[in-house]
């Protein structure tokens, strides 16, 4: 089996389970009680929390731990809408995760006008557009590091810098970037910030979302008023634990390789396979990603072909897998129906073997060759 997918969820690190296993185990009490087991679970979180915040270049005050990336994108969208006094008009560029564009649309249904960002053939958000679509109204933009279906890269820094102009807060979901690029969310601009510890190496269930200590944020989860009520509910120490692992162990990938590996393999899948044509920018991208329209073949029956020959990947964000509809990324970047119908993903880790890739290469091609056949 090679697992080209791990856009959807990577596969966990040893050096994580280890870490998050005394916390299931021996130390599996509750944070907030106030005997020595609870103290010792409060501890690890509070360690993580130290470690986490380090790695971000923000004050572990500023980490608040989540279940995933989804909870993490809801409070920052959210949170922030309803807690800034400036009014009701949020910005959100059209290439989001639908974890950012739901809780949008549902700020719509609470009143506040929402407007989705333009992105060019890339998927790249042009700072232009951006500033000609603030308003004196605007409390929130939202626009995300790296895209998952096609790994385009934004330029936060400088996004973050226009709206920086006229005071709106501004969250990234860097969900994709964690592990494949640095995140100083003083370098980024940025006030607020999603993860997901699944793309990192982590068991499913834990995130985290930075709030800078100036940005007001209503709390989504009320309750006990855990992380300094920011988010309630029995903190998981296990997961803060392994968060703080996941990303220490991703900063220590080779990444200049990593790109390396994902060059060979764009550069073997365009020369296997005529008229394949890479979708997302061509060089300002994931370094684990890689993502084609095949003309005249559908993703969907392409990706149960290569499963059969021992490749597992996807056609795009696994969150909107089994719609009918058209990819809204691909839709967005001038694509039509049709042709975003044939897009194929393949993501991969730092690691990866490179006998992966190419039997890869040598089972896409086989694949649609039978198909032209």
């Amino acid at each position: 089996m090679i697992y080209l997918d791990e856009a959807a969820s990577a596969p966990p690190r040893r050096e994580v389970l280890e870490a998050m296993w005394p916390y299931m185990t021996a130390y599996f009490a509750n944070p907030a009680s106030r005997h020595d087991p609870g103290l010792e679970a409060e501890r690890a979180v509070e360690d993580a929390r130290r470690r986490v915040a380090k790695n971000l270049g923000a004050r572990p005050a500023e980490i608040v731990f989540t279940s995933g990336g989804t909870e993490a994108d809801n409070a920052a969208v959210k949170g922030i809408a309803f807690a800034a006094p400036r009014g009701r008009h949020v910005l959100v560029s059209a290439v989001e995760h639908p974890a950012v564009l739901a809780p949008a649309d549902w700020l719509g249904r609470m009143g506040f006008t929402v407007e989705h960002l333009p992105v060019d053939a890339e998927g790249l958000v042009s700072p232009d557009a951006l500033r000609s679509a603030l308003r004196e109204d605007t409390t929130l933009v939202s626009v995300q590091t790296a895209n998952g279906e096609v790994g385009t890269v934004q330029d936060i820094a400088t996004l973050s810098a226009v709206t920086a102009e006229y005071g709106v807060p501004f969250h990234t979901d860097a969900v994709q970037a964690a592990g494949a690029m640095p995140l100083q969310v003083g370098d980024l601009g940025v006030q607020a910030l999603s993860l997901a510890g699944h793309k990192l190496g982590t068991p499913k269930g834990v995130g985290v979302l930075y709030v800078h200590r100036r940005t007001r944020c209503e709390p989504l989860i009320h309750g006990g008023g855990q992380q300094r009520g920011r988010r309630s509910g029995t903190e998981n120490a296990a997961g803060a634990v392994g968060m703080a692992v996941a990303l220490e162990s991703a900063a220590q990938s080779d990444v200049v390789r990593w790109g390396r590996r994902r060059d060979h393999f764009i550069a073997a899948v365009q020369d296997a396979v005529p008229g394949a044509q890479l979708t997302g920018h061509p060089t300002q991208r994931l370094p684990g990603h890689a993502s084609f329209q095949f003309a005249g073949r559908s993703g969907e029956s392409l990706l149960l072909d290569l499963q059969q020959r021992g490749v597992w990947c996807s056609s795009g964000s696994a969150c909107a897998a089994g719609s009918d509809e058209p990819s809204p990324v691909l839709s967005a970047m001038g694509l039509s129906a049709d042709e975003a119908q044939t897009a194929v993903r393949f993501t991969f880790g730092a690691d990866i073997p490179m006998d992966h890739l190419h039997r890869a290469v040598d089972a896409l091609r086989e694949s649609t060759a039978s198909f032209r056949n």
